[in-house]
């Protein structure tokens, strides 16, 4: 299990939840943890847990970090990395990437991708 933390400047991080070594992925609210999604730890494939089948969101390279969204008949979005160090980055077009969160204990570039996805993503695009 490895938690996973939104940066936020001048301030502590912020847990946002866990992801399981299977690839099942937590989100942390007061209570118990909510199952959101997975990711296919062979494939690299995200899935958002919906009532009935899941549903595909995006997909991480497992050679790079690279992370790409899902968009419905058009190509994918890339919309950033993680790294080994477990440091996830958002793309921006014009300018660095930003620092966006870490995954505390790196498992693989599937489960920091869906970390990334699932829980960062999210909290940054609110």
């Amino acid at each position: 299990m490895s938690k996973v933390y939104l940066h936020r400047e001048s301030w502590p991080d912020k847990l946002l939840g866990r992801v399981e070594e299977d690839g099942r992925v937590y989100r942390s609210d007061p209570g118990p943890d909510d199952r959101i999604g997975r990711v296919n730890i062979d494939s690299g494939k995200i899935y958002k847990d919906k009532t009935g089948p899941d549903k595909y969101v995006g997909r991480v390279d497992l050679e790079n970090g690279k992370v790409y969204r899902h968009i419905p008949a058009a190509n994918d979005e890339y919309i950033g990395r993680v790294r080994e160090d477990g440091k996830i980055y958002r793309h921006r077009v014009a300018g660095p990437d930003d620092y966006s969160g870490h995954m505390e204990e790196f498992i693989s570039f599937a489960h920091s991708g869906a970390a990334f996805l699932l829980l960062v993503l999210p909290a940054v695009e609110i």
